[in-house]
C-alpha cells in the first residue's frame, strides 16, 4: 500500500483510533445525536451539587489532550458557573465617584467561565494543584466544567518526570494568577508578534519597566593596592 492510500484511507476515517472518533464527534454539537446527548446531562449535572468529584471524565479524549491520566493522584471535579455578565458591587446601585465609573448592569466579565471555575475548584481544594480544565455543557442557566487536578503530595506523581513539574511551590494556586491555558488566554499571551509586545511578561510589569526610572547610586572605584615589595628584598 502507498502512503498515498494510506493517508486516504486515514482521512475518510477508516484508521483511526477511538479517541479520534470521540474528538470528531465533539465537533459536531449541532448533530442530533450530540443534542439528544448534551441535553441529558445537562439534566443530571443540575441534580448533582454545585461542585462534585467525577469518577471518570466525560470527554476522555479531552482530558487525555490536556493532561489527564487514568492513575493515582489525578481527579476530575465538574462544577457549574451561572452563565451572564459581570453586575458592579456597589451597595444600592450607588457609586461615589465619576460618571465614567457610574455603570451598574451590562458589564462584563474580564476573565471566562472557565477560569471562574477553575478558581472555585482550586480555593475549595487547596491542597491540590489546578493542571486545566475542559467545557462539557451549558444550558440557559449555567455552563458546566470539568476541572483536571492533581495531587502534588502523591508518591506517584512526585516520581513521575512528565507532571513533578507541579509539585513545586512556585506552582500553588497557579489558577488565580493566570497560569493556566484558559488564564494565559485572557491575559493575552496566546498571540506573538509586534502587536502583544506589551503583554510580556505581563501588562503590568511591561507598563512598570517602560515608567519606572532606575538611577543607578554612583559607586566609587577604590583604588588598587600598592604591592609593598621592599620586605621581599634582600
Amino acid at each position: 500500500m502507498c502512503i498515498r492510500d494510506r493517508y486516504q484511507r486515514r482521512v475518510h476515517g477508516i484508521l483511526m483510533g477511538a479517541y479520534k472518533y470521540l474528538e470528531e464527534l465533539w465537533k459536531k454539537k449541532q448533530s442530533d445525536i450530540m443534542r439528544f446527548l448534551l441535553r441529558l446531562r445537562t439534566w443530571e449535572y443540575r441534580q448533582l451539587p454545585v461542585m462534585h468529584r467525577c469518577t471518570r471524565p466525560s470527554r476522555p479524549d479531552k482530558a487525555r489532550r490536556l493532561g489527564f491520566k487514568q492513575k493515582q493522584g489525578y481527579v476530575v471535579y465538574r462544577i457549574r458557573v451561572r452563565r451572564g455578565g459581570r453586575k458592579r458591587p456597589v451597595p444600592k446601585g450607588k457609586v461615589t465617584g465619576k460618571p465614567k465609573y457610574q455603570g451598574i448592569n451590562k458589564l462584563k466579565y474580564q476573565r471566562s467561565l472557565r477560569t471562574v471555575a477553575e478558581e472555585r475548584c482550586g480555593k475549595k481544594m487547596p491542597e491540590l494543584r489546578v493542571l486545566n480544565s475542559y467545557w462539557v455543557g451549558q444550558d440557559s442557566t449555567y455552563k458546566f466544567f470539568e476541572v483536571i487536578l492533581v495531587d502534588p503530595n502523591h508518591t506517584t506523581i512526585r516520581r513521575d518526570a512528565r507532571i513533578n513539574w507541579i509539585c513545586q511551590p512556585a506552582m500553588k494556586h497557579r489558577e488565580i494568577r493566570g497560569l493556566t491555558s484558559a488564564g494565559k488566554k485572557h491575559r493575552g499571551l496566546r498571540r506573538k508578534g509586534h502587536m502583544d509586545n506589551k503583554n510580556r511578561p505581563s501588562r503590568r510589569a511591561n507598563w512598570k519597566r517602560r515608567n519606572h526610572v532606575v538611577l543607578h547610586r554612583y559607586r566609587q572605584i577604590p583604588p588598587p593596592k600598592i604591592l609593598d615589595t621592599s620586605k621581599y628584598q634582600k
